[in-house]
């Protein structure tokens, strides 16, 4: 009997990580989950504990684990502020975040990375620009400059490197104080994403029919984007 595919999932101790994560489980996944507070899935789940803003901690997380045949970066925060009153301190935990544990999870784990892996990075629809949030679109928006660099240079291997970019989504981030002088609007369709929404995207672009998918930004915004 074939041994369970083995997924890395960042931020899988709440929102979308532990939606992507329960998803893969349930699909007979095998799932090391990496996040600052615990989160016990039950069988297949593992566990490191891993601060994603300090890069020795996510580095150290890394080191050691089995080969992967697909690394998710869902871990993420959101701070908010506009011109006038931006906070260094913000951005630079956001990039450490999104972008620089994103890099040093990579690096480390796709070496070893079975050929015809898959990678999928959680961007943001704000990628593309709103207003109190320019910290954190540039930081959504780098990664897709990361992608689309990985997805070309590990073409030859057949690893794939995937965004998916949700709008506002029902996680507890969304009312996070720290996020609060830019209240979220409910997209034209009416509703807000459903993190198992998003969940169901990442599991078909890390299963066998999204082989021919790669370097690209798939939005889940409820028509937010429209």
């Amino acid at each position: 009997m074939p041994e369970p595919r083995h997924a890395v999932v960042t931020g899988s101790s709440s929102g979308i990580g532990r939606a992507i994560a329960v998803r893969l489980l349930s699909e007979g996944w095998r799932v090391t989950g990496l996040s600052r507070r615990e989160a016990g899935l039950g069988e297949g789940f593992t566990w490191r504990q891993a601060d994603l803003a300090d890069p020795e901690a996510v580095g150290s997380a890394a080191a050691g684990l089995l080969p992967a045949d697909a690394v998710v970066h869902a871990a993420g925060l959101q701070r908010t502020g506009r011109l006038g009153a931006l906070d260094p301190a913000a951005l630079q935990a956001m990039f450490a975040v999104h972008v620089a544990a994103a890099s040093i999870l990579a690096d480390a784990l796709v070496p070893a990375m079975h050929d015809g892996g898959r990678i999928v990075l959680l961007g943001s629809r704000t990628a593309a620009g709103a207003a109190g949030k320019s910290h954190y679109a540039a930081t959504k928006a780098a990664l897709l400059g990361l992608g689309r660099s990985w997805a070309k240079e590990l073409a030859p291997r057949r690893i794939t490197v995937n965004l998916v970019s949700p709008g506002p989504t029902d996680t507890p981030m969304l009312s996070d104080p720290a996020r609060a002088d830019v209240p979220p609007v409910a997209p034209p369709l009416g509703h807000l994403v459903d993190p198992e929404d998003v969940a169901a995207l990442v599991s078909f672009l890390v299963g066998p029919h999204a082989r021919s998918i790669t370097g690209q930004d798939h939005l889940i915004c409820a028509g937010a984007s429209l």
